[in-house]
């Protein structure tokens, strides 16, 4: 975990949903229960892609392999049921999760 070593927060998808709600997100904006599907891996990943990150620009932020980020990409088209990129990007850009 580089990010935390570095000194940034990490949540759990739920309890970014609690933080998000706080600040006025409404429920109804972020759906918990689809959040709860990805694990945070999965979650930095998805929003990195849905912000344009090429697989390689991911990889290198993360410090994982392209080969990763593309396993990471599938189980998260997969649990969020899209087939592509730009259904990824529109998905997360209708819940603010950019």
């Amino acid at each position: 975990m580089v990010r935390v070593a570095d000194g940034d927060a990490v949540f759990s998808p739920r309890l970014a949903g609690f933080v998000l709600d706080a600040f006025g997100t409404s429920p109804a904006e972020i759906a918990d229960d689809e959040l709860d599907r990805l694990s945070a891996r999965e979650l930095e990943v998805m929003r990195l892609i849905a912000r344009g990150y090429s697989y390689k620009e991911v990889a290198k932020e993360l410090f994982i392999s392209i080969k990763t980020v593309e396993t990471h990409v599938s189980a998260v088209l997969r649990k969020l049921q899209l087939s592509s990129r730009h259904e990824l990007t529109k998905w997360a850009a209708e819940r603010r999760l950019l």
